[in-house]
């Protein structure tokens, strides 16, 4: 009687640990699943690997950057080679700015970024400045209708194991017709300074930055006035992958937005915001316009804190 008592103890046991296994398991399955951020403008490097033949891969850290290593298929392109960065110096009225839609046309024609390809950008995520935003911003406002950015930048991709290369792919010139620049996303000093009062100013950049050190030549240190302050840096885990879209919007909640608000962000020169937009947008944030003279034009015409 004792051995059958032992006996079904033993299988009563051996089943609760089955059951309790299989809830532990279910259980990192759907961690694993929220903690990931998703989003229409964000791909993961898995999505990459398999749809490689089939996108246009840019690397957005520019060319310097791609000769020391790059992915293997990526074409080379800076959020410079599409500004208006060749004439006058930051600060001034146009500097920075997205050129006009016949001029950007030539630009990305000239680079082979073909309207009806899907678009897929990378940079180096936390430890970069966002350019592969910038670029996707710009790209997303003159009427690209495909464009992602890579969740965790190069440093993903090459944990993933895609081929590395030192020398970046040309593509062949295509034609390119953008026939205007949407301003949905956009802002600019004269319209910023007229509706202040109507919107909640974002301030990305590091806290050096925004309490004031003069680091890379802006005309003056300190802030918009009555920024807030949320860092580029604060989207990323340690891993350098975005937080998954409920921490996000709690940071952002954190910090006094709301989704019903109108925003508007700011970095340095428009870089690190435009990455900030794409991702407050992704998470609920409709109302949100980029500042693409950002503080370096801010800073030479306007008051600061």
């Amino acid at each position: 009687m004792k051995k059958i008592i032992i006996g079904l103890l033993m299988v009563t046991t051996l089943g609760l640990a089955g059951c309790g296994s299989g809830k532990a398991t279910d259980s990192t399955e759907t961690t694993k699943k929220t903690t990931a951020f998703t989003g229409e403008y964000v791909v993961n490097a898995d999505y990459v690997e398999k749809n490689l033949d089939d996108i246009i891969l840019i690397d957005a850290r520019g060319e310097e950057a791609a000769s020391k290593g790059t992915i293997k298929g990526a074409t080379a392109i800076s959020w410079q080679n599409l500004a208006l960065v060749e004439e006058g110096a930051s600060g001034d009225e146009q500097w920075g700015l997205i050129p006009e839609p016949a001029e950007l046309s030539d630009r990305l024609g000239e680079k082979g970024i073909a309207m009806d390809k899907e678009i897929v950008l990378f940079a180096n995520a936390q430890k970069g400045w966002g350019d592969d935003g910038r670029i996707a911003w710009e790209l997303l406002a003159a009427g690209y209708k495909d464009v992602k950015i890579v969740d965790g930048g190069f440093a993903a991709l090459k944990k993933a194991d895609l081929k590395t290369a030192t020398e970046s792919t040309k593509l062949e010139p295509v034609d390119v017709a953008i026939d205007s620049i949407d301003q949905t996303h956009i802002i600019r000093t004269d319209e910023l300074k007229a509706d202040y009062a109507d919107y909640k100013v974002v301030d990305v950049r590091a806290d050096k930055e925004y309490d004031g050190e003069v680091l890379y030549g802006e005309a003056k240190g300190g802030h918009l006035p009555d920024a807030i302050h949320i860092r580029y840096t604060d989207l990323f885990t340690s891993k350098g992958t975005l937080k998954n879209k409920k921490e996000l919007t709690k940071l952002f909640e954190d910090a006094g937005l709301t989704k019903e608000d109108k925003i508007v962000t700011y970095c340095t020169a428009g870089i690190r915001s435009a990455y900030m937009q794409l991702v407050m947008d992704m998470c609920g944030f409709k109302q949100v316009k980029n500042y693409d003279g950002s503080y370096y034009r801010w800073a030479k015409v306007e008051d600061v804190e």
